[in-house]
C-alpha cells in the first residue's frame, strides 16, 4: 500500500499539470464576481459587492462583504437579498448605505437602505415609485441626494388605453415616452423627500453596456451638487450633455462651462477649490476621454491628460487635492496613473494585474491615500487588491476564486504587428496542454465596442476554448481604445475595411508561426465583434466556421433603430438620409457582402436588444439561407444587449463553443459541450 501511495505522489509531482483539473463550462458556477470596493473612512477595511451565480433561481446572489485590510478577515453585512449594489460609507464611517431591489418582475424597484455598523437590520429610507438610480451622501452625513425617474404625467390616462406617445431619438423597442430623471434630497433618518430639480431635461441614464450614470458630487461645504444635464431622456440625445452646478438651498442651476456636448463625471476636489471632469478630446465624439480641471467658479479649465494620450475611464481625487488617480486601457493592460494637477502622469506599478474595466475602472481611494481595486491577470480571476499608497506593491486581500486559479489554464501572451502605419497588438491564449510541433485549430474572438480592447487578463471564454484544444486570438484593431487618439479615431468613416486589414495581418502572423492548423480557423464576436465577424467572413476566404452575436450588419438600421441611433452619423459620416451619405453606409455595412460568406454561421441575438436591433440578425439569416450557406439563428427573448443572468450566459458559451467544435474539431475531437 505504501508503494502505491508513493507512486501516486511521484506522479502528481512529475505530471502535476496533467493531473490538475481543466477549466470547463460547469466551472463557471465556481467563479465569484467582485465589484465596487469602498475603503472605510478609518482606513481599516474595504466593503465590496460579492456575487455568485445561482442556476436554480437564475440570478446572481449578491451580498456586501467587509474585508479587514490587516488580516483579510471577512464579514458578510447583508443576507438573502435579491440584489445589492453601490455600498457607500457615511462620512463618519458609522453607517453604510446601499441599494437593494424590492418586489418582483416588472414591479421590482431599487431603494436606498442604511445600516448601522454597530449592528441591527438595515432600514429602507427611500420610497421612490420609479426606484433609485444612484445617490450620494451629503458631506456632513445628515442627508442623501438621490436620482430617480419621474412618473408618467398621464399615468391614469395610459391605464385607460390613451397610451399614444411621442417617438424621438430612441431605440425601436420604446413602448412609452421616457420620463426625465431628477435629483431629490432626503434626510438620512428618512421621511419626506424634497425635489431639487425638475423639467423636460434629464440626468443621463446609462443603458448597459456602458459606464455607470455620472455620479452626483457634493461640494465639501454641502452647498452645491455637480451633476450632468442631458438635453432629454431620449437615449439618442445623450451626446448633448453638460455639467451643471446646483445650489441646494435655492435650487438654482448654473452651467460649469459654455459647452453643451460631451461633458461628464464631474467631481469636487477635497479642498473644494476645483472640479475635474471628462470631456472628449477636441470635442470629437469618437475620440478619447480626457480629464479636465477647472475652478469651482467655472469655465472649461485645462486638459490634464493631453500628453498621456490614453482613453481615461476614471478620475478620483487623492486626499491632497493635488493629484488624481486615473485609469484606462494601455497597450495590452489596464493601467492606473497618478495625475498631478500640474505635471505629467506617473504610472502605478501593478505587476501583471489589470484593474477591472467595463467602461469604468472599478477602484476607490481612501482618506489616507490608499487604493483598493478589483483586478485580474491571465492566471488569476478577479480578486480585491489593495495598495497602502500609490508607490506600494499591490496586496491581494481575497481568494474568492482560488479554486479556479488552481486549475490548469492556457498560457497567454501578447503578439504585435503593423498595418498602414499603425502599431497593433493582440492576446493569444494557447491550448491548455499545448505541445510544441503540433498544429492546433484557432478561434478568432474579436472584441466589441469598438471602444474597448483585448488585454492580458483572465477570460473565462478564452480558457474554455483553450481547454478544448484551441488557440484563441483576440486582436486589437484601429478603433480600439488602448493606443491613444489617432488609433481610436482612425475608425471614423472606415468602420470595417481598415480594422479588417489589421485583424487579418495579425492572423497571418500567427498562421506563419507554424502552430496553427490553417484549415481549421473560426471567426467569432459579439456586438461590434459580431460586425467584424460578418465583415471578415464576407471579405476574406478560408474560414471554417463563424459565430455572429448581436451583430451590426446594416448601419442604416443602427442609425434608425438602435438606442444610440443618430450618433452613428459621427462614425459613418453624416445622416444616411441626406446628400450622398447613403453610399458610405452601404460600403461600410457587412450585409452588403454577406452573399460572399461561405462559412457555416451561427447567429445569436436577443429579440429586444436596444443597442443592436435584432432586425440586423434577421437580414444576415436570410442572406445566408438564400445563398445556401449552413446557418442557425437562435435568439433569447430578453430586452438587453447582453444577458445578465447566469443561465443564459452559460448557454451562450455552450452554443459558441459547440458551433466551433462542430466545424473545427477533427472527428476524434468532436464531443458534446456540457
Amino acid at each position: 500500500m505504501k508503494k502505491i501511495v508513493l507512486l501516486v505522489v511521484l506522479l502528481t509531482v512529475c505530471f502535476g499539470t496533467d493531473a490538475q483539473k481543466k477549466f470547463e463550462l460547469a466551472d463557471l458556477a465556481k467563479l465569484t464576481n467582485l465589484s465596487d470596493p469602498q475603503i472605510s473612512p478609518d482606513g481599516k477595511s474595504v466593503v465590496v459587492v460579492v456575487s455568485r451565480p445561482d442556476y436554480k433561481l437564475n440570478r446572481y446572489n449578491a451580498e456586501l462583504v467587509s474585508i479587514d485590510i490587516a488580516t483579510g478577515r471577512q464579514r458578510a453585512l447583508t443576507y438573502e437579498r435579491a440584489s445589492v449594489s453601490q455600498p457607500r460609507w457615511s462620512p463618519d464611517g458609522y453607517q453604510l448605505a446601499f441599494l437593494a431591489r424590492l418586489g418582483q418582475g416588472k414591479d421590482a424597484v431599487t431603494q436606498v437602505f442604511i445600516m448601522s455598523m454597530d449592528g441591527g437590520d438595515a432600514r429602507q429610507i427611500t420610497k421612490a415609485p420609479k426606484g433609485v438610480q444612484h445617490y450620494s451622501w451629503k458631506p456632513d452625513g445628515t442627508a442623501l441626494a438621490f436620482v430617480t425617474a419621474d412618473e408618467a404625467p398621464n399615468k391614469t390616462e395610459v391605464e385607460k388605453g390613451n397610451d399614444i406617445f411621442e417617438v424621438g431619438n430612441n431605440d425601436m423597442f420604446l413602448s412609452a415616452a421616457p420620463t426625465p430623471s431628477h435629483i431629490w434630497l432626503l434626510s438620512a433618518q428618512g421621511g419626506e423627500a424634497k425635489r431639487l430639480t425638475s423639467g423636460a431635461w434629464s440626468l443621463p441614464v446609462t443603458i448597459p453596456p456602458g459606464a455607470p450614470s455620472s455620479p452626483l458630487s457634493w461640494s465639501p461645504d454641502g452647498k452645491t451638487i455637480a451633476f450632468v444635464k442631458a438635453q432629454s431622456p431620449y437615449s439618442g440625445d445623450g451626446q448633448n450633455r453638460s455639467i451643471q452646478l446646483l445650489n441646494v438651498d435655492n435650487k438654482t442651476i448654473t452651467p460649469l462651462s459654455a459647452r453643451t456636448k460631451y461633458e461628464g463625471y464631474p467631481t469636487y476636489s477635497p479642498d473644494g477649490l476645483h472640479i475635474n471632469y471628462w470631456y472628449k478630446r477636441e470635442g470629437i465624439p469618437g475620440s478619447i476621454n480626457d480629464i479636465w480641471l477647472t475652478t469651482v467658479t467655472g469655465g472649461e479649465g485645462k486638459n490634464l491628460t493631453a500628453s498621456l494620450d490614453r482613453d481615461i475611464y476614471r478620475a478620483i481625487w487623492m486626499p491632497d487635492s493635488k493629484n488624481l488617480l486615473i485609469g484606462g486601457h494601455d497597450d495590452n493592460r489596464t493601467s492606473l496613473w497618478i495625475q498631478p494637477v500640474d505635471g505629467a502622469a506617473r504610472k502605478i506599478n501593478l505587476g501583471t494585474i489589470s484593474p477591472a474595466w467595463s467602461f469604468w475602472i472599478d477602484a476607490n481611494v481612501g482618506k489616507d491615500g490608499s487604493i483598493a481595486f478589483i483586478g485580474s491577470d491571465p492566471s488569476q480571476p478577479s480578486e480585491l487588491f489593495y495598495l497602502s499608497s500609490s508607490t506600494a506593491e499591490p496586496k491581494r486581500l481575497t481568494e474568492f476564486n482560488s479554486e479556479v486559479k488552481a486549475m490548469t489554464l492556457g498560457k497567454t501572451e501578447t503578439i504585435r504587428w503593423q498595418t498602414d502605419g499603425y502599431k497593433h497588438n493582440g492576446i493569444v491564449t494557447y491550448p491548455t496542454n499545448y505541445a510544441a510541433g503540433k498544429k492546433y485549430p484557432l478561434v478568432l474572438i474579436v472584441h466589441g465596442g469598438p471602444n474597448a480592447a483585448s488585454i492580458e487578463q483572465f477570460s473565462s471564454l478564452s480558457q474554455l476554448f483553450a481547454n478544448r484544444g484551441y488557440f484563441v486570438f483576440e486582436p486589437n484593431y484601429r478603433g480600439s481604445d488602448n493606443m491613444g487618439t489617432a488609433y481610436k479615431t482612425a475608425i471614423i468613416k472606415d468602420a470595417g475595411a481598415g480594422p479588417g486589414r489589421d485583424v487579418m495581418t495579425g492572423l497571418t502572423q500567427l498562421k506563419n508561426s507554424g502552430m496553427i492548423d490553417i484549415n481549421r480557423i473560426g471567426v467569432t464576436g459579439w456586438s461590434y465583434g459580431g460586425y467584424m465577424t460578418v465583415w471578415l467572413a464576407g471579405h476574406y476566404p478560408g474560414w471554417k466556421a463563424a459565430m455572429a452575436g448581436a451583430a451590426v450588419t446594416d448601419w442604416v438600421d443602427q442609425y434608425d433603430l438602435g438606442d444610440g441611433n443618430v450618433n452613428v452619423a459621427n462614425t459613418i459620416g453624416g445622416s444616411p438620409w441626406t446628400g450622398n451619405n447613403m453610399q458610405r453606409y452601404i460600403e461600410q455595412s457587412p450585409i452588403t457582402s454577406a452573399h460572399k460568406i461561405t462559412a457555416p454561421t451561427l447567429i445569436l441575438a436577443n429579440t429586444a436588444d436596444p443597442r443592436v436591433p435584432v432586425s440586423q440578425s434577421y437580414k444576415l439569416y436570410h442572406a445566408l439561407k438564400d445563398n445556401g450557406v449552413t446557418t442557425r439563428f437562435l435568439a433569447w427573448p430578453i430586452p438587453a444587449h447582453n444577458a445578465s443572468d447566469p443561465v443564459r450566459q452559460m448557454e451562450l458559451r455552450r452554443l459558441w463553443i459547440g458551433w466551433m467544435d462542430e466545424y473545427l474539431q477533427d472527428s476524434k475531437g468532436k464531443t458534446v459541450v456540457k
